[in-house]
Protein backbone atom coordinates (compact mmCIF):
# COMPACT_ATOMS: atom_id res chain seq x y z
CA UNK A 1 0.00 0.00 0.00
CA UNK A 2 2.71 2.37 0.87
CA UNK A 3 4.75 1.89 -2.37
CA UNK A 4 1.51 2.42 -4.32
CA UNK A 5 0.65 5.71 -3.10
CA UNK A 6 4.34 6.66 -3.75
CA UNK A 7 3.80 6.12 -6.93
CA UNK A 8 0.48 7.73 -7.21
CA UNK A 9 2.40 10.78 -5.74
CA UNK A 10 4.62 10.67 -7.67
CA UNK A 11 2.42 10.71 -11.16
CA UNK A 12 0.87 13.72 -9.61
CA UNK A 13 3.99 15.55 -8.69
CA UNK A 14 5.22 14.84 -12.40
CA UNK A 15 1.90 16.13 -13.83
CA UNK A 16 2.12 19.41 -11.64
CA UNK A 17 5.39 19.87 -12.91
CA UNK A 18 4.52 19.20 -16.63
CA UNK A 19 1.33 21.57 -15.88
CA UNK A 20 3.73 24.40 -14.45
CA UNK A 21 6.12 24.24 -16.86
CA UNK A 22 3.60 24.80 -19.37
CA UNK A 23 2.53 27.60 -17.55
CA UNK A 24 5.50 29.52 -16.86
CA UNK A 25 5.68 32.89 -16.66
CA UNK A 26 8.00 34.34 -19.31
CA UNK A 27 10.93 35.62 -19.37
CA UNK A 28 11.66 39.53 -19.63
CA UNK A 29 15.31 40.75 -20.00
CA UNK A 30 16.71 44.37 -21.73
CA UNK A 31 20.43 44.94 -23.01
CA UNK A 32 20.79 48.91 -23.39
CA UNK A 33 24.05 49.72 -25.29
CA UNK A 34 25.29 53.03 -26.63
CA UNK A 35 27.58 52.75 -29.13
CA UNK A 36 27.67 56.32 -30.22
CA UNK A 37 26.85 58.60 -27.76
CA UNK A 38 27.72 61.25 -29.52
CA UNK A 39 24.82 60.99 -31.62
CA UNK A 40 22.38 60.97 -28.50
CA UNK A 41 20.74 57.66 -29.07
CA UNK A 42 20.09 54.51 -26.28
CA UNK A 43 19.82 51.35 -28.29
CA UNK A 44 17.33 48.57 -26.63
CA UNK A 45 17.23 45.13 -27.06
CA UNK A 46 13.99 43.35 -25.25
CA UNK A 47 14.18 39.75 -24.81
CA UNK A 48 10.87 37.99 -24.08
CA UNK A 49 10.60 34.17 -23.68
CA UNK A 50 7.95 31.83 -23.46
CA UNK A 51 5.57 34.31 -24.23
CA UNK A 52 2.84 32.03 -25.56
CA UNK A 53 0.19 34.34 -27.18
CA UNK A 54 -0.10 34.99 -30.85
CA UNK A 55 0.74 38.33 -31.02
CA UNK A 56 2.75 40.35 -28.17
CA UNK A 57 2.00 44.13 -27.64
CA UNK A 58 4.42 46.22 -26.19
CA UNK A 59 3.80 49.89 -24.95
CA UNK A 60 6.08 52.71 -24.11
CA UNK A 61 4.82 55.00 -21.05
CA UNK A 62 3.96 58.70 -22.00
CA UNK A 63 4.47 59.79 -18.65
CA UNK A 64 7.14 59.95 -15.86
CA UNK A 65 5.72 59.33 -12.63
CA UNK A 66 6.72 62.18 -10.21
CA UNK A 67 6.14 64.63 -12.98
CA UNK A 68 2.85 65.49 -13.70
CA UNK A 69 2.43 65.96 -17.57
CA UNK A 70 1.96 64.02 -20.59
CA UNK A 71 5.29 64.08 -22.35
CA UNK A 72 4.84 61.66 -25.35
CA UNK A 73 8.28 59.77 -24.85
CA UNK A 74 7.36 57.67 -27.69
CA UNK A 75 7.93 60.56 -30.36
CA UNK A 76 11.71 59.21 -29.62
CA UNK A 77 11.20 56.14 -30.89
CA UNK A 78 12.61 54.95 -34.09
CA UNK A 79 14.25 51.78 -35.55
CA UNK A 80 11.97 49.11 -34.26
CA UNK A 81 11.98 46.02 -35.70
CA UNK A 82 11.37 42.65 -34.43
CA UNK A 83 13.01 38.95 -34.27
CA UNK A 84 11.74 35.16 -33.63
CA UNK A 85 15.34 33.52 -33.37
CA UNK A 86 17.34 34.84 -36.45
CA UNK A 87 14.43 35.97 -38.80
CA UNK A 88 12.27 38.89 -38.78
CA UNK A 89 8.91 39.27 -37.86
CA UNK A 90 6.04 41.89 -38.90
CA UNK A 91 5.62 44.52 -36.26
CA UNK A 92 2.40 46.78 -36.73
CA UNK A 93 2.01 50.50 -34.47
CA UNK A 94 -1.74 50.35 -33.25
CA UNK A 95 -1.94 53.78 -31.15
CA UNK A 96 0.94 55.98 -30.46
CA UNK A 97 3.02 54.25 -27.40
CA UNK A 98 2.03 50.80 -28.70
CA UNK A 99 3.65 48.24 -30.93
CA UNK A 100 2.20 45.04 -31.87
CA UNK A 101 4.53 41.71 -33.09
CA UNK A 102 3.40 38.84 -34.74
CA UNK A 103 5.27 36.27 -32.16
CA UNK A 104 3.33 33.31 -32.95
CA UNK A 105 3.65 32.15 -29.35
CA UNK A 106 7.42 31.83 -29.95
CA UNK A 107 10.13 33.77 -27.96
CA UNK A 108 10.72 37.04 -29.28
CA UNK A 109 13.14 39.36 -29.48
CA UNK A 110 12.67 43.61 -30.21
CA UNK A 111 15.28 46.26 -30.80
CA UNK A 112 14.69 49.52 -31.17
CA UNK A 113 16.63 53.07 -30.57
CA UNK A 114 15.60 56.42 -28.53
CA UNK A 115 16.63 59.62 -28.42
CA UNK A 116 17.54 61.47 -25.58
CA UNK A 117 18.92 64.82 -25.81
CA UNK A 118 16.75 66.51 -23.48
CA UNK A 119 18.32 67.08 -19.93
CA UNK A 120 16.47 66.89 -16.97
CA UNK A 121 15.50 65.10 -14.00
CA UNK A 122 12.22 63.50 -15.98
CA UNK A 123 13.51 62.06 -19.61
CA UNK A 124 16.62 60.70 -20.58
CA UNK A 125 19.83 61.85 -22.02
CA UNK A 126 22.84 61.23 -23.69
CA UNK A 127 25.81 62.43 -25.30
CA UNK A 128 30.03 61.99 -25.38
CA UNK A 129 30.34 63.30 -21.47
CA UNK A 130 27.46 60.74 -19.96
CA UNK A 131 24.32 58.96 -20.31
CA UNK A 132 21.00 59.25 -17.83
CA UNK A 133 18.34 57.09 -18.43
CA UNK A 134 14.70 57.81 -17.04
CA UNK A 135 12.91 54.42 -17.09
CA UNK A 136 9.20 55.40 -18.53
CA UNK A 137 11.06 57.24 -21.50
CA UNK A 138 12.78 53.90 -22.59
CA UNK A 139 12.17 50.79 -21.58
CA UNK A 140 8.92 49.49 -22.94
CA UNK A 141 6.94 46.86 -21.25
CA UNK A 142 4.67 43.68 -22.74
CA UNK A 143 0.44 44.88 -22.29
CA UNK A 144 -0.75 42.59 -19.58
CA UNK A 145 2.46 41.88 -17.94
CA UNK A 146 3.76 44.94 -15.89
CA UNK A 147 3.75 41.94 -13.06
CA UNK A 148 6.94 40.25 -14.99
CA UNK A 149 10.44 40.45 -13.32
CA UNK A 150 13.40 41.45 -15.86
CA UNK A 151 16.84 41.81 -15.75
CA UNK A 152 18.87 44.96 -17.63
CA UNK A 153 22.60 44.69 -18.50
CA UNK A 154 24.13 47.71 -19.40
CA UNK A 155 26.34 47.78 -21.79
CA UNK A 156 28.84 51.31 -21.44
CA UNK A 157 30.38 53.40 -23.88
CA UNK A 158 34.01 51.98 -24.61
CA UNK A 159 35.63 54.72 -22.55
CA UNK A 160 33.15 54.89 -19.63
CA UNK A 161 32.97 52.41 -16.13
CA UNK A 162 30.50 53.22 -14.05
CA UNK A 163 26.99 52.70 -13.86
CA UNK A 164 24.68 53.74 -10.59
CA UNK A 165 21.30 52.59 -10.07
CA UNK A 166 19.17 51.25 -7.33
CA UNK A 167 18.11 48.59 -9.16
CA UNK A 168 19.84 45.09 -7.39
CA UNK A 169 23.03 43.89 -9.35
CA UNK A 170 23.03 40.26 -10.64
CA UNK A 171 25.66 38.42 -9.08
CA UNK A 172 28.37 37.32 -11.13
CA UNK A 173 26.98 39.78 -14.27
CA UNK A 174 29.03 42.90 -14.96
CA UNK A 175 26.59 45.55 -15.11
CA UNK A 176 23.17 43.67 -14.87
CA UNK A 177 20.50 44.36 -12.49
CA UNK A 178 17.07 43.21 -11.56
CA UNK A 179 13.75 44.66 -10.73
CA UNK A 180 10.62 42.42 -9.73
CA UNK A 181 8.28 44.33 -12.16
CA UNK A 182 7.71 47.16 -14.65
CA UNK A 183 7.08 49.43 -11.92
CA UNK A 184 9.94 49.50 -10.11
CA UNK A 185 11.98 49.39 -13.17
CA UNK A 186 10.53 52.30 -14.12
CA UNK A 187 11.41 53.95 -11.26
CA UNK A 188 15.30 53.07 -10.98
CA UNK A 189 17.07 55.91 -12.90
CA UNK A 190 20.39 55.06 -14.64
CA UNK A 191 23.37 57.43 -14.46
CA UNK A 192 26.45 55.72 -16.65
CA UNK A 193 29.66 57.26 -17.34
CA UNK A 194 32.78 58.28 -15.02
CA UNK A 195 31.01 60.05 -12.24
CA UNK A 196 32.45 59.95 -9.03
CA UNK A 197 30.78 58.31 -6.28
CA UNK A 198 30.91 59.64 -2.54
CA UNK A 199 28.79 57.18 -0.02
CA UNK A 200 27.61 57.67 3.68
CA UNK A 201 25.78 55.65 5.64
CA UNK A 202 22.68 56.66 7.36
CA UNK A 203 20.49 54.59 9.83
CA UNK A 204 22.45 51.61 9.02
CA UNK A 205 21.72 51.74 5.12
CA UNK A 206 23.86 52.30 2.96
CA UNK A 207 23.65 56.00 1.02
CA UNK A 208 25.75 56.76 -2.80
CA UNK A 209 26.29 60.16 -4.42
CA UNK A 210 26.72 60.09 -8.35
CA UNK A 211 28.12 63.15 -8.83
CA UNK A 212 28.09 64.23 -12.69
CA UNK A 213 30.01 67.50 -13.93
CA UNK A 214 32.26 68.86 -12.03
CA UNK A 215 31.81 71.29 -9.56
CA UNK A 216 33.18 73.29 -6.27
CA UNK A 217 31.88 70.77 -3.46
CA UNK A 218 33.62 69.53 -0.17
CA UNK A 219 32.84 65.66 -0.78
CA UNK A 220 33.62 65.16 3.06
CA UNK A 221 31.49 68.38 4.18
CA UNK A 222 28.51 67.48 1.81
CA UNK A 223 28.40 64.05 2.62
CA UNK A 224 27.77 64.95 6.44
CA UNK A 225 25.63 67.44 5.72
CA UNK A 226 22.96 64.75 3.46
CA UNK A 227 23.63 62.38 6.51
CA UNK A 228 22.28 65.04 9.00
CA UNK A 229 19.59 65.69 6.43
CA UNK A 230 18.60 62.42 6.14
CA UNK A 231 18.69 61.29 9.75
CA UNK A 232 16.45 63.92 10.40
CA UNK A 233 13.83 62.57 8.08
CA UNK A 234 13.98 59.01 8.74
CA UNK A 235 12.98 60.52 12.83
CA UNK A 236 9.33 61.50 11.52
CA UNK A 237 8.31 58.18 10.36
CA UNK A 238 10.68 55.96 12.96
CA UNK A 239 12.25 53.41 9.98
CA UNK A 240 14.24 53.71 6.81
CA UNK A 241 11.93 51.55 4.67
CA UNK A 242 15.10 50.56 1.85
CA UNK A 243 18.33 48.96 2.02
CA UNK A 244 20.28 51.05 -0.18
CA UNK A 245 19.86 54.84 -1.50
CA UNK A 246 21.05 56.22 -4.34
CA UNK A 247 21.63 60.22 -5.59
CA UNK A 248 22.32 60.94 -8.88
CA UNK A 249 23.49 64.34 -8.67
CA UNK A 250 24.04 66.14 -12.29
CA UNK A 251 26.32 69.45 -11.68
CA UNK A 252 25.45 71.82 -14.48
CA UNK A 253 25.88 75.37 -15.71
CA UNK A 254 22.48 76.45 -14.43
CA UNK A 255 20.40 73.63 -12.53
CA UNK A 256 17.61 72.96 -9.88
CA UNK A 257 14.83 70.62 -9.24
CA UNK A 258 14.69 66.99 -8.51
CA UNK A 259 12.42 63.93 -9.39
CA UNK A 260 12.04 61.28 -6.30
CA UNK A 261 12.21 57.37 -7.03
CA UNK A 262 11.82 54.58 -5.65
CA UNK A 263 15.11 54.25 -3.46
CA UNK A 264 16.68 56.93 -5.39
CA UNK A 265 16.25 60.46 -6.97
CA UNK A 266 17.58 62.78 -9.58
CA UNK A 267 18.85 65.94 -8.78
CA UNK A 268 19.89 68.71 -10.61
CA UNK A 269 22.35 71.46 -9.36
CA UNK A 270 24.39 74.81 -10.29
CA UNK A 271 27.79 73.77 -10.64
CA UNK A 272 28.85 76.74 -8.70
CA UNK A 273 26.11 76.34 -5.63
CA UNK A 274 28.44 74.46 -3.29
CA UNK A 275 30.48 77.67 -2.76
CA UNK A 276 27.95 79.98 -1.20
CA UNK A 277 26.06 79.46 2.07
CA UNK A 278 22.90 80.31 0.62
CA UNK A 279 23.76 77.92 -2.59
CA UNK A 280 24.84 75.10 -0.61
CA UNK A 281 21.48 75.52 1.94
CA UNK A 282 19.48 75.75 -1.40
CA UNK A 283 20.97 72.20 -2.33
CA UNK A 284 20.52 70.34 1.24
CA UNK A 285 16.68 72.04 1.13
CA UNK A 286 16.65 69.99 -1.87
CA UNK A 287 18.23 67.10 -0.85
CA UNK A 288 15.60 67.18 1.87
CA UNK A 289 12.67 67.76 -0.25
CA UNK A 290 13.64 64.71 -2.34
CA UNK A 291 14.65 62.64 0.34
CA UNK A 292 11.23 62.63 2.02
CA UNK A 293 9.21 61.56 -0.45
CA UNK A 294 10.62 58.15 -0.04
CA UNK A 295 8.10 58.10 2.00
CA UNK A 296 5.59 60.62 1.43
CA UNK A 297 4.01 59.88 -2.44
CA UNK A 298 6.41 56.62 -2.71
CA UNK A 299 4.91 54.83 0.14
CA UNK A 300 2.45 57.49 1.59
CA UNK A 301 0.36 58.33 -1.14
CA UNK A 302 -2.95 59.11 -2.58
CA UNK A 303 -4.64 55.57 -3.84
CA UNK A 304 -4.69 57.55 -7.15
CA UNK A 305 -0.80 57.72 -7.73
CA UNK A 306 0.03 53.98 -7.77
CA UNK A 307 0.17 51.67 -9.42
CA UNK A 308 -0.03 53.35 -12.86
CA UNK A 309 -1.29 53.86 -15.67
CA UNK A 310 1.01 55.11 -18.02
CA UNK A 311 -0.82 55.34 -20.52
CA UNK A 312 -2.94 58.42 -19.26
CA UNK A 313 -3.44 61.19 -17.08
CA UNK A 314 -3.80 59.95 -13.46
CA UNK A 315 -6.17 62.60 -11.68
CA UNK A 316 -5.53 63.28 -7.84
CA UNK A 317 -6.52 66.33 -5.79
CA UNK A 318 -4.04 65.48 -2.69
CA UNK A 319 -0.40 66.67 -4.84
CA UNK A 320 -0.95 69.32 -1.97
CA UNK A 321 -0.07 66.74 0.49
CA UNK A 322 2.35 65.04 -1.70
CA UNK A 323 4.50 68.00 -2.88
CA UNK A 324 3.32 70.71 -1.01
CA UNK A 325 3.84 68.58 2.33
CA UNK A 326 7.10 67.47 0.97
CA UNK A 327 8.06 71.02 1.00
CA UNK A 328 6.83 71.88 3.84
CA UNK A 329 9.12 69.06 5.49
CA UNK A 330 12.07 70.20 3.69
CA UNK A 331 12.44 73.54 5.76
CA UNK A 332 11.25 71.69 8.98
CA UNK A 333 14.70 68.84 8.49
CA UNK A 334 17.00 71.99 7.88
CA UNK A 335 16.08 74.02 10.75
CA UNK A 336 15.96 70.81 12.68
CA UNK A 337 19.27 69.51 11.42
CA UNK A 338 20.79 73.12 12.53
CA UNK A 339 21.04 74.23 8.97
CA UNK A 340 19.02 77.41 9.75
CA UNK A 341 18.25 79.61 12.38
CA UNK A 342 15.64 80.50 14.21
CA UNK A 343 15.23 83.58 12.53
CA UNK A 344 15.95 82.67 9.30
CA UNK A 345 13.43 79.94 9.69
CA UNK A 346 11.05 82.83 10.81
CA UNK A 347 11.74 84.92 7.63
CA UNK A 348 10.82 81.86 5.85
CA UNK A 349 7.47 81.59 7.22
CA UNK A 350 6.77 84.93 6.67
CA UNK A 351 8.10 85.21 3.29
CA UNK A 352 6.02 81.55 1.97
CA UNK A 353 2.55 82.78 3.65
CA UNK A 354 3.69 86.54 1.77
CA UNK A 355 4.19 84.85 -1.41
CA UNK A 356 0.92 82.73 -1.57
CA UNK A 357 -0.99 85.45 -0.53
CA UNK A 358 0.65 87.96 -3.20
CA UNK A 359 -0.63 85.65 -5.87
CA UNK A 360 -3.59 86.60 -7.74
CA UNK A 361 -4.07 83.03 -8.63
CA UNK A 362 -4.65 81.79 -4.80
CA UNK A 363 -8.13 84.05 -4.95
CA UNK A 364 -9.40 81.51 -7.94
CA UNK A 365 -8.11 78.19 -7.31
CA UNK A 366 -7.77 75.44 -4.33
CA UNK A 367 -5.50 73.72 -2.99
CA UNK A 368 -7.41 70.54 -4.73
CA UNK A 369 -8.12 71.77 -7.43
CA UNK A 370 -4.46 72.78 -8.48
CA UNK A 371 -3.47 69.67 -7.99
CA UNK A 372 -6.31 68.07 -10.12
CA UNK A 373 -5.23 70.48 -13.09
CA UNK A 374 -1.27 69.83 -12.41
CA UNK A 375 -1.68 68.08 -15.73
CA UNK A 376 -2.57 71.07 -17.66
CA UNK A 377 -1.55 73.93 -15.45
CA UNK A 378 1.50 73.26 -13.09
CA UNK A 379 3.88 72.03 -16.16
CA UNK A 380 2.29 74.50 -19.06
CA UNK A 381 2.34 78.28 -17.45
CA UNK A 382 1.57 80.95 -19.85
CA UNK A 383 1.19 84.84 -19.55
CA UNK A 384 -1.97 84.50 -17.01
CA UNK A 385 -0.91 81.89 -14.91
CA UNK A 386 -0.24 83.74 -12.41
CA UNK A 387 -3.74 85.28 -12.03
CA UNK A 388 -5.08 81.75 -12.97
CA UNK A 389 -2.77 79.46 -11.01
CA UNK A 390 -1.33 78.75 -7.79
CA UNK A 391 1.31 76.07 -7.52
CA UNK A 392 0.48 73.15 -5.13
CA UNK A 393 3.65 73.01 -3.82
CA UNK A 394 4.01 76.30 -2.26
CA UNK A 395 -0.06 76.24 -1.56
CA UNK A 396 0.33 72.75 0.16
CA UNK A 397 3.63 73.59 2.23
CA UNK A 398 1.78 76.15 3.58
CA UNK A 399 -1.83 73.91 4.38
CA UNK A 400 1.19 71.41 6.10
CA UNK A 401 2.18 74.15 8.05
CA UNK A 402 -1.51 75.19 9.30
CA UNK A 403 -2.40 71.93 10.08
CA UNK A 404 0.41 71.06 11.99
CA UNK A 405 -0.41 74.44 14.13
CA UNK A 406 -3.57 72.56 14.62
CA UNK A 407 -2.67 69.24 15.94
CA UNK A 408 -0.52 70.91 18.15
CA UNK A 409 -2.78 72.99 19.83
CA UNK A 410 -5.00 70.30 20.20
CA UNK A 411 -2.92 68.17 21.64
CA UNK A 412 -1.49 71.01 23.85
CA UNK A 413 2.19 70.84 21.99
CA UNK A 414 2.03 66.55 22.51
CA UNK A 415 1.68 65.49 19.13
CA UNK A 416 2.43 67.43 15.44
CA UNK A 417 1.97 66.60 11.80
CA UNK A 418 4.52 64.04 12.57
CA UNK A 419 2.75 61.76 14.16
CA UNK A 420 0.01 61.99 11.73
CA UNK A 421 1.88 61.28 8.90
CA UNK A 422 3.41 58.42 10.47
CA UNK A 423 0.40 57.20 11.43
CA UNK A 424 -1.02 57.13 8.18
CA UNK A 425 1.95 55.84 7.27
CA UNK A 426 1.54 53.02 9.15
CA UNK A 427 -1.93 52.18 8.72
CA UNK A 428 -2.27 53.05 4.55
CA UNK A 429 1.58 51.34 3.69
CA UNK A 430 2.73 49.10 6.32
CA UNK A 431 -0.75 47.87 6.93
CA UNK A 432 -3.40 48.05 4.06
CA UNK A 433 -0.53 48.14 1.67
CA UNK A 434 -2.39 50.76 -0.38
CA UNK A 435 -2.89 54.61 -0.81
CA UNK A 436 -5.52 56.96 1.43
CA UNK A 437 -8.65 58.27 0.02
CA UNK A 438 -9.20 62.30 0.17
CA UNK A 439 -11.61 61.88 3.05
CA UNK A 440 -9.38 59.05 4.83
CA UNK A 441 -6.47 61.82 4.77
CA UNK A 442 -8.74 63.96 6.80
CA UNK A 443 -9.57 61.34 9.00
CA UNK A 444 -5.89 60.87 9.54
CA UNK A 445 -5.64 64.39 10.77
CA UNK A 446 -8.90 64.23 12.70
CA UNK A 447 -7.63 61.68 14.80
CA UNK A 448 -4.98 63.95 15.83
CA UNK A 449 -7.32 67.15 16.48
CA UNK A 450 -9.75 65.10 18.15
CA UNK A 451 -12.58 66.93 15.94
CA UNK A 452 -14.21 67.55 12.70
CA UNK A 453 -11.97 69.58 10.40
CA UNK A 454 -14.75 69.93 7.69
CA UNK A 455 -14.49 73.80 8.43
CA UNK A 456 -10.72 73.93 7.88
CA UNK A 457 -10.94 71.50 4.54
CA UNK A 458 -13.92 73.50 3.51
CA UNK A 459 -12.26 77.17 3.36
CA UNK A 460 -8.83 76.37 2.83
CA UNK A 461 -8.19 73.16 0.50
CA UNK A 462 -12.02 72.87 -1.52
CA UNK A 463 -11.81 76.60 -1.24
CA UNK A 464 -9.99 79.88 -1.51
CA UNK A 465 -10.78 82.09 1.87
CA UNK A 466 -7.86 83.64 3.70
CA UNK A 467 -6.52 81.95 7.00
CA UNK A 468 -6.30 84.08 10.00
CA UNK A 469 -2.61 83.54 10.63
CA UNK A 470 -1.72 84.66 13.94
CA UNK A 471 -4.92 82.51 15.36
CA UNK A 472 -3.57 79.62 13.82
CA UNK A 473 0.44 80.47 14.88
CA UNK A 474 -0.73 81.32 18.35
CA UNK A 475 -0.33 77.60 19.01
CA UNK A 476 3.50 78.23 19.09
CA UNK A 477 3.88 81.41 20.10
CA UNK A 478 4.36 83.39 16.57
CA UNK A 479 2.97 86.53 15.27
CA UNK A 480 2.66 88.05 12.25
CA UNK A 481 3.35 91.50 10.81
CA UNK A 482 2.28 93.29 7.56
CA UNK A 483 5.18 95.76 7.69
CA UNK A 484 3.33 97.39 4.26
CA UNK A 485 0.41 98.05 6.32
CA UNK A 486 -0.19 101.85 6.38
CA UNK A 487 1.29 102.91 3.21
CA UNK A 488 0.08 104.13 0.19
CA UNK A 489 2.55 103.27 -2.17
CA UNK A 490 1.81 102.91 -6.16
CA UNK A 491 2.58 99.82 -7.82
CA UNK A 492 2.50 99.06 -11.65
CA UNK A 493 1.70 95.30 -11.39
CA UNK A 494 3.10 94.33 -14.71
CA UNK A 495 5.95 92.22 -15.08
CA UNK A 496 8.68 93.39 -17.91
CA UNK A 497 11.58 92.04 -19.49
CA UNK A 498 14.77 93.26 -21.08
CA UNK A 499 16.11 90.61 -22.22
CA UNK A 500 16.01 91.30 -25.55
CA UNK A 501 16.93 94.53 -25.55
CA UNK A 502 13.76 96.58 -25.43
CA UNK A 503 11.48 96.55 -22.07
CA UNK A 504 8.53 94.34 -22.76
CA UNK A 505 5.97 93.25 -20.51
CA UNK A 506 5.86 89.53 -19.94
CA UNK A 507 2.76 90.06 -17.18
CA UNK A 508 -0.22 91.65 -16.00
CA UNK A 509 -1.29 91.63 -12.46
CA UNK A 510 -5.31 90.94 -11.98
CA UNK A 511 -6.45 94.08 -10.83
CA UNK A 512 -3.51 96.28 -10.78
CA UNK A 513 -2.87 99.49 -12.26
CA UNK A 514 -1.58 97.65 -15.86
CA UNK A 515 -4.42 95.46 -15.62
CA UNK A 516 -6.97 98.33 -15.27
CA UNK A 517 -5.64 100.73 -17.84
CA UNK A 518 -5.53 98.26 -20.48
CA UNK A 519 -1.29 97.46 -20.60
CA UNK A 520 -1.16 93.89 -22.49
CA UNK A 521 1.47 90.77 -22.36
CA UNK A 522 3.89 91.77 -25.37
CA UNK A 523 3.32 95.53 -25.58
CA UNK A 524 6.94 97.16 -25.92
CA UNK A 525 7.20 100.41 -23.88
CA UNK A 526 9.09 102.73 -26.15
CA UNK A 527 8.40 106.05 -23.31
CA UNK A 528 7.25 107.21 -20.62
CA UNK A 529 5.89 110.78 -19.90
CA UNK A 530 7.56 111.87 -22.63
CA UNK A 531 10.86 110.22 -22.65
CA UNK A 532 12.10 107.50 -24.19
CA UNK A 533 12.94 104.30 -21.70
CA UNK A 534 15.45 100.89 -22.66
CA UNK A 535 15.02 99.72 -19.26
CA UNK A 536 11.96 97.94 -16.57
CA UNK A 537 10.02 100.81 -16.01
CA UNK A 538 8.71 99.32 -12.63
CA UNK A 539 12.39 100.95 -11.15
CA UNK A 540 10.77 104.35 -12.04
CA UNK A 541 7.48 103.84 -10.15
CA UNK A 542 8.65 104.90 -6.79
CA UNK A 543 9.53 108.22 -8.26
CA UNK A 544 4.86 108.79 -8.52
CA UNK A 545 2.35 108.55 -6.07
CA UNK A 546 -0.94 107.06 -6.08
CA UNK A 547 -3.12 108.37 -8.43
CA UNK A 548 -0.63 109.68 -11.07
CA UNK A 549 -1.07 108.71 -14.42
CA UNK A 550 1.39 107.65 -16.18
CA UNK A 551 1.32 108.41 -20.35
CA UNK A 552 3.31 105.20 -21.80
CA UNK A 553 4.29 104.77 -25.44
CA UNK A 554 3.95 101.35 -26.62
CA UNK A 555 4.42 99.58 -29.35
CA UNK A 556 1.85 96.69 -29.93
CA UNK A 557 2.11 94.68 -32.89
CA UNK A 558 3.71 97.36 -34.66
CA UNK A 559 1.14 99.93 -33.96
CA UNK A 560 2.58 103.02 -31.64
CA UNK A 561 0.11 103.94 -29.72
CA UNK A 562 -0.13 106.10 -26.21
CA UNK A 563 -1.80 104.97 -23.43
CA UNK A 564 -2.68 106.13 -20.07
CA UNK A 565 -1.63 104.40 -16.72
CA UNK A 566 -3.22 105.46 -13.53
CA UNK A 567 -1.05 104.04 -10.48
CA UNK A 568 -2.90 102.10 -8.06
CA UNK A 569 -2.17 101.65 -4.55
CA UNK A 570 0.23 98.89 -3.72
CA UNK A 571 -2.11 96.17 -1.91
CA UNK A 572 0.01 93.44 -1.11
CA UNK A 573 1.43 91.82 2.03
CA UNK A 574 4.73 91.80 3.28
CA UNK A 575 4.66 89.45 6.30
CA UNK A 576 7.39 89.18 9.08
CA UNK A 577 7.45 86.39 11.91
CA UNK A 578 8.48 87.00 15.35
CA UNK A 579 8.51 84.85 17.98
CA UNK A 580 6.24 86.64 21.00
CA UNK A 581 7.95 88.35 23.75
CA UNK A 582 4.75 87.33 25.83
CA UNK A 583 4.38 83.83 24.71
CA UNK A 584 3.44 81.13 27.35
CA UNK A 585 5.09 78.18 28.77
CA UNK A 586 2.41 76.15 26.81
CA UNK A 587 3.38 77.93 23.28
CA UNK A 588 7.37 77.71 23.92
CA UNK A 589 6.99 74.07 24.44
CA UNK A 590 5.01 73.47 21.27
CA UNK A 591 7.36 75.69 19.58
CA UNK A 592 10.44 73.14 20.58
CA UNK A 593 7.93 70.31 19.92
CA UNK A 594 7.91 71.68 16.75
CA UNK A 595 11.09 73.11 15.53
CA UNK A 596 14.11 70.79 17.77
CA UNK A 597 14.99 67.52 16.62
CA UNK A 598 13.41 64.31 17.53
Amino acid sequence: MQKIIHSWAAGVFLLLAVAFSASAAPKLSYRLSMPEPQTHYFEVEMRLEDFKGKNLDLTLPVWAPGSYLIREFPKNVEAFEAYVGSNRVSSEKLDKNTWRVASGGKDVTVKYKVYAFELSVRTSFIDASHGYLNGTSVFMYPEGHKDLPSTVTVVPFKSWSKVSTGLPAVAGQPFTYKAPNYDVLADSPFEIGNHEILSFESNGVKHEVAMYGDANYDAQRLTADMKKVTEEAAKVFGELPVNYYLFIVHNLQGGGGGLEHLNSTTLHATRTAYGTERGYEGFLNLVAHEYFHLWNVKRLRPIALGPFDYNQENYSRMLWVSEGFTSYYADILMRRAGFTSEREHLEKIGSSITSVENTPGNKVVSAAQSSFDAWIKQYRPDENSYNTHLSYYSKGALLGMLLDMEILKATNGTKSLDDAMKAMYDEYFKKKKRGFTDQEFQQGIEKLTGGSMNDFFRRYVYGVETPDYNTFFSAVGITLTDVNKGTNNPLLGAGISTTTGKPVVTTVNRNGSAWQSGLNVNDEIIGLNGYRVADDINKSIPAYAVGDVLELVINRSGQLMILPVTLLKDQTIKLRADLAPTATEAQKKSYLKWTSAK
